[in-house]
């Protein structure tokens, strides 16, 4: 089903109405987890469609974001849909303006949490994330044992094989900075954008204050940190296919994610010096 949302006005922020998507009774088909698929995408015409049918069928929800694009993402995305075995599952919701990845994936939690849905998977739109992967994601949120769950590829054998090296050297500096800013000093390949994250997770960070761009994992782990969060990495294997393509480049990486990265680290110490002054005045209480 296709939802057109107003981003002129909300900026993202808005969920579609309820009445405009239809049954969201929830089926809860991997280990009494109802999963939500979030895929944001842009220009994705020629890979989008792979992309939604090769999502596991134990998948609840698949919520694809269409950016603004400016080619047949949206129809691609639903004639795949049409051609699932459950079609109702899926939705396309389209951005009347270009928020950013971010921006997407951010549309893509609030629906989430609309829905009712207990974990939020993102998976690109170009294909670049391998379906057979998402249980190593899911088990440990089903585990009780993490709230989010990353992909490190550096820890998939394929890895000096089969990703470029000039991304190779990125991921390196930008995972080794993150580890610093945002606390996290056990995840690694901080631009993995292949994750898990349950509905608890999504309540307790403001979602509004995302960075909408490039950037926005690196800022997501810092506010993760701040509302203690588990976090940990798992293997997922590193795909660069026909369809990949970057939108990073110099522009996007030099001047954002440094910034970012500043802004969030500033972020986290800030809040995490106000709630140890207010666990010292509540101990002082007591």
């Amino acid at each position: 089903m296709f939802v057109c949302e107003d981003t002129c006005l909300r900026a993202g922020r808005g969920v579609p109405r309820r009445s405009d998507i239809g049954d969201t009774t929830p089926t809860k088909m991997y280990r009494s987890l109802r999963v939500a698929v979030v895929i944001p995408a842009f220009n994705e015409r020629r890979a989008i469609g792979e992309t939604v049918a090769t999502v596991p069928p134990f998948v609840d929800d698949i919520i694809v974001i269409d950016d603004c694009s400016t080619d047949d993402t949206q129809l691609q995305a639903e004639l795949a849909a049409a051609r699932r075995e459950r079609p109702s599952g899926v939705e396309v919701i389209r951005h009347a303006q270009n928020g950013g990845v971010g921006r997407a994936i951010t549309t893509g939690y609030r629906r989430t949490i609309a829905i009712g849905a207990d974990v939020a998977v993102v998976m690109a739109g170009d294909g670049q994330m391998d379906p057979s992967d998402l249980p190593a994601l899911l088990d440990p949120i089903a585990d009780n044992r993490a709230d989010y769950v990353k992909g490190n590829r550096f820890r998939h054998p394929s890895i000096w094989r089969t990703m470029p090296p000039s991304r190779i050297l990125g991921n390196v500096v930008l995972s080794t900075m993150t580890r610093v800013t945002s606390g996290y000093r056990h995840v690694f390949d901080s631009q993995c954008g292949y994750t898990a994250i349950h509905r608890n997770a999504l309540q307790r960070i403001e979602l509004d204050a995302l960075f909408p761009r490039y950037g926005y994992p690196n800022d997501l782990l810092s506010r993760l940190r701040v509302a203690k969060m588990r976090v940990i990495d798992v293997p997922v294997r590193p795909i660069y296919g026909a369809h990949w393509h970057s939108g990073i480049n110099l522009t996007t990486a030099i001047h954002p994610i440094p910034y970012v990265l500043l802004r969030s680290w500033g972020n986290r110490l800030a809040a995490q010096a106000r709630q140890r002054r207010t666990e010292r005045l509540e101990r002082g209480t007591m």
